[in-house]
């Protein structure tokens, strides 16, 4: 079994959100900043400790660690970097969430989590047969993952380089990984956060 601790979390949320006109970490969706909930999600999914990379906004986040990206301005692949090499020794994999995803609930990622105990290396949510986020990789590849993550991009070019490592957990019913990008996606219903679900 996978104990506390021995799995991470990491919440991507340095960004400025440039089309939505300010950072999308603090914008509240539901009573709730972005920011506290995929804290939420990952805590709640079984992470500890929870990581929370910012750079465009300063924030205190209750329930999390938060470190700064200095050079986020380059894109979400700093940020990625900012927060694996934040990752404890004592964890042996994260799972990487992004702040502009709040209809995603912690069943995704206790799947995960489940993915990992299983052996998975590398595992990821996929809605619809696409693969999405949250992702978790183990320890071992962080190397080479925060060295493919350049610009504004993240994971995908390691998850591209290296499909047999890969494995994909259906999400569908745990959750919609679309994108807080402007105002008007504020208004979608929220998906009522479910516990127990698995």
């Amino acid at each position: 079994m996978i104990t506390s601790g021995e799995v991470a979390g990491v919440v991507l949320a340095a960004g400025s959100g440039s089309r939505f006109g300010r950072p999308k970490a603090l914008v509240e969706f539901e009573g709730e900043r972005l920011v506290d909930r995929a804290v939420r999600l990952l805590e709640d999914g079984g992470c500890r400790p929870v990581i929370v990379v910012l750079g465009a906004a300063a924030a205190d986040v209750p329930g999390a660690v938060v470190v700064r990206n200095p050079g986020w301005a380059t894109g979400m692949g700093s940020s990625l970097r900012v927060g694996l090499d934040s990752v404890p020794a004592s964890a042996r994999a994260a799972v990487i969430a992004l702040v502009d995803q709040p209809l995603i609930r912690a069943g995704a990622v206790r799947r995960l989590i489940g993915a990992f105990e299983a052996g998975a290396a590398v595992a990821v949510a996929t809605y619809g047969g696409a693969p999405r986020n949250p992702v978790l990789i183990a320890r071992d590849h962080f190397p080479e993952v925060a060295g493919l993550a350049v610009g504004d991009v993240g994971a995908r070019p390691f998850l591209r380089a290296h499909p047999e490592l890969v494995t994909r957990v259906p999400c569908d019913d745990v959750g919609d990984p679309a994108d807080i990008d402007v105002p008007a996606d504020l208004d979608r219903p929220a998906v009522p956060p479910r516990r127990a679900e698995r």
